[in-house]
């Protein structure tokens, strides 16, 4: 009875579905996060008489067909990109993207990920890091005896000193963009990195090439819509519940066949 494998195969779906939406209910605070959708598509169908087929008894041709599905398979989780809220926090180092683009950070391994969580924070050296201590590319340096910094909207970064009435120039953030940014591979800590599906990284300053601009003292918000999620979840218990009751039907069907006298 192929109700069975059926069912099973929409129960994983739907188990898929559940998790996705708890990672994003749990991830409802996390500073620049995006929603996650996950996708399924179904799965290869038997064909019991192929349409187009021609019927042996009275020479005529089969308009349908018939063809059984096996079930259904996930295709994809992806990332619904969508510009979170931001919150002003008024620290000097917190920068949020207001637009597309990122913040491209250098791991200890050497290779750059990409991030728009602007949550800067300073080294004991004065670099510009993220929380995790990964320095922003390219390196800026704040001098230990800097009263303030501020940062424009085109990634300028100056410093004031007590001693000056002038701002010096220190360094200029860089805005990072992707041809298709859903491609990008999450390794957790708000960050991404680069892959063959995303396609090659476009480094260009903030507010040119379609990309955003920078600003000081906000941070942007997670794009999680809890309704929408709270909603999703009611649908995909009730999925998970009708494919259960699909298999408990399938395994009353065997029953009564094995009580056949």
């Amino acid at each position: 009875m192929r109700a069975l494998k059926i069912a099973a195969t929409g129960m994983a779906a739907q188990q898929m579905r559940v998790e996705t939406i708890s990672n994003n209910l749990a991830n409802m605070s996390t500073t620049g996060f995006n929603a996650r959708r996950a996708e399924f598509a179904d799965l290869h169908y038997q064909q019991m008489a192929r349409a187009g087929t021609i019927n042996a008894a009275d020479g005529t041709v089969l308009p349908t067909g018939v063809q059984l599905g096996l079930g259904v398979r996930p295709s994809a989780v992806s990332v619904h990109l969508a510009q979170g809220s931001l919150s002003r926090t008024g620290n000097d180092l917190d920068l949020a993207i207001d637009g597309n683009g990122y913040l491209e950070v250098q791991l200890p391994s050497g290779r750059a990920a990409y991030t728009r969580d602007g949550g800067l924070k300073r080294s004991a050296e004065g670099v510009l890091v993220t929380s995790d201590g990964f320095p922003v590319a390219p390196e800026i340096v704040i001098p230990d005896d800097a009263r303030s910094v501020s940062v424009n909207a085109d990634g300028e970064v100056h410093v004031h000193f007590r001693e000056s009435a002038e701002a010096q120039l220190v360094g200029q953030l860089n805005l990072t963009g992707f041809t298709n940014p859903k491609g990008l591979e999450a390794r957790g800590g708000n960050l991404f990195t680069e892959t063959e599906a995303s396609g090659p990284p476009l480094v260009t300053v903030p507010g040119q090439d379609g990309l955003g601009t920078l600003r000081q003292g906000y941070l942007e918000d997670s794009s999680v819509d809890p309704v929408r999620e709270v909603t999703e979840l009611i649908e995909a218990q009730r999925g998970y519940e009708l494919n259960a009751k699909v298999i408990s039907a399938a395994d009353q069907m065997l029953g009564a066949t094995t009580q056949v006298r």
